[in-house]
């Protein structure tokens, strides 16, 4: 997502979050996105509101967010923090996410369908450090 990119993100789920627990060591990013038809967005952002929901309070969910682009609105992606790789599998097997393969198929295009293995993360004190140099 670009940096003018709206998020929507779900109350009580915040992004931030995920940076606040010391345990966690590896964090998996999982991202999905699906253009559609400009008629079919909407429906599209309903759909994907009222199933992240029930994704972001399942075990590991670290944080789920929905996203629309600025530049492509017709694009949405939903992107979700796991734990680490027994919770992002367990979450790829319920039913529940039959239904996300489901809105795929609202698609005009192949969707882009992304995991990201994430072993560090660094905030401010990475521009601070950077810049005193």
């Amino acid at each position: 997502m670009n940096s003018g990119d709206a998020a929507l993100e779900l109350p009580g789920h915040s992004f931030r979050r995920q940076f606040e627990f010391a345990e966690v060591l590896l964090v998996i990013i999982e991202s999905v996105r699906i253009a559609v038809m400009p008629a079919k967005c909407e429906q599209l952002l309903r759909a994907l509101r009222a199933w992240a929901g029930p994704t972001a309070v399942e075990p590991g969910c670290l944080s789920c967010r929905i996203l629309q682009e600025a530049s492509a609105p017709q694009a949405v992606c939903y992107q979700a923090h796991w734990k680490g790789q027994d919770d992002l599998s367990r979450h790829l097997r319920t039913e529940h996410y039959k239904k996300l393969l489901g809105l795929i198929e609202l698609g005009i295009s192949s969707p882009l369908v992304e995991f990201h293995t994430v072993m560090e993360t660094r905030g401010m004190d990475l521009i601070e450090q950077t810049r005193k140099l």
